[in-house]
């Protein structure tokens, strides 16, 4: 089953959400900022994206550029400020049980359709 990790203010989010509901497949929503994800979930994510856990934080929120821009952290402190503070998640990713895909733009989520 696919899974959207969603944001209802985000207008890409949206966008991505539209997409499902119109593919007609079954899918879950899951609004991370209302229910954090779990260190462990993130990682299984970043694996799914195939990409490094600094791919998946949006570098232009404030929360990131005053307590994190500047510093040297490992992946692992990476995803643990991600997990405290998941406004640091990209957004929209659209996961299956074996991938997954940044809705940036939304239309990569049809990749996965």
């Amino acid at each position: 089953m696919l899974k959207i990790y969603h944001n209802s203010r985000c207008t890409k989010s949206r966008e991505g959400l539209e997409i499902l509901k119109n593919s007609g497949k079954e899918f879950e929503i899951k609004e991370y900022l209302k229910e954090p994800l779990e260190e462990s979930e993130l990682e299984s994510l970043v694996k799914k994206l195939k990409i490094t856990p600094m791919q998946l934080v949006r570098k232009n929120e404030k929360i990131w550029k005053e307590e994190y821009k500047n510093r040297d952290l490992s992946d692992r402190e990476i995803i643990t400020a991600m997990v405290k503070n998941p406004k640091l998640i990209e957004r929209p990713i659209v996961e299956t049980e074996k991938e997954a895909v940044i809705g940036r733009p939304p239309s990569d989520i049809e990749k996965l359709l």
